[in-house]
């Protein structure tokens, strides 16, 4: 890895690559609303910590947070589901 999370450079790690692209998305997706991470907390019930962390990239998502912040923000996280939108 050479950067730093959630622009760094990684190696070929495909599920990295997933995360990444996730919390990248997830960030510009909050940035959008002008939501703080405790009002994404709030209408999500996904906590501001793991919010945090999938923002810095301590933790990776798993299905059911990516599910309710997607209902919540109204946006895809998940990469790869549009036709050309894999992830980079």
């Amino acid at each position: 890895m050479d950067g730093a999370w959630p622009h760094a450079v990684l190696d070929d790690h495909h599920g990295a690559r997933v995360a990444q692209e996730v919390a990248a998305r997830l960030r510009r997706a909050i940035d959008a609303r002008g939501w703080s991470i405790a009002e994404v907390s709030r209408r999500s019930g996904v906590s501001r910590m793991t919010i945090s962390q999938v923002l810095d990239g301590v933790v990776w998502c798993d299905l059911l947070t990516i599910a309710n912040l997607e209902k919540v923000l109204e946006v895809d996280l998940w990469p790869g589901r549009e036709p050309g939108n894999p992830p980079e």
